[in-house]
């Protein structure tokens, strides 16, 4: 979650690109619809990686081209935002019913040293066949967080209340969907109601 100033920082950096790519669009009159911003691929956010998923197999974004990707950032330990999240990017799909084959549904750790192959296979059981979750080295994933624009740090956890030695994770909270040519199309947040987020997606993956 979004908890203080410096998490702040990179995620309105964010919001700040893609709003200037909506304006654009304004000013050659194609309306840009509410909760999302649609891009000509003239911003820098995203780009082709290649990670560990949770079988333990290498796979790349390329492997996806054809198909639409709809990519969240979180760690399998989150207590809240981050199952809720995934919660309603499976609902949309649900909703959308076989349409919802036309996008692959991505999970990507923040969290490396933790979330291991296993951990994030169980994980994305909770949400679905479809889910492909990734890890990989602690390098690969902040190389995949610049990437995408994305901000995820660890937050140590209040000893008062007998939690030293843990930690948890401050993070920005965006899906990202991505086209078949593996540009951005639109970028979400979390507060995206799932009817809202199916019409979204069935409009854009026509």
């Amino acid at each position: 979650m979004l908890r203080n100033r410096k998490v702040l920082i990179p995620y309105l950096l964010l919001v700040a690109a893609l709003a200037g790519v909506a304006l654009w669009h304004q000013s050659r009159q194609q309306p840009v619809g509410p909760g999302q911003v649609v891009s000509s691929g003239t911003i820098a956010v995203g780009g082709d990686f290649t990670l560990t998923d949770q079988d333990g197999k290498l796979r790349s974004s390329t492997d996806f081209r054809g198909r639409y990707m709809l990519v969240y950032f979180g760690f399998t330990s989150c207590p809240d935002i981050c199952p809720t999240t995934l919660a309603v990017m499976a609902d949309a799909l649900d909703k959308m019913g076989p349409a919802g084959a036309k996008i692959v549904p991505v999970f990507i750790t923040i969290d490396p040293e933790r979330d291991n192959p296993k951990l994030i296979r169980a994980y994305m059981e909770g949400f679905g066949p479809a889910f492909v979750g990734f890890t990989g080295s602690v390098a690969q994933i902040n190389a995949v967080k610049k990437l995408y624009k994305v901000y995820g740090e660890k937050k140590a956890l209040d000893e008062a209340k007998g939690l030293a030695g843990g930690y948890g994770m401050d993070h920005s909270s965006v899906m990202y969907l991505m086209g078949p040519d593996g540009k951005i199309v639109s970028y979400y947040d979390e507060l995206i109601p799932a009817a809202k987020l199916e019409a979204e997606l069935r409009e854009k993956a026509k």
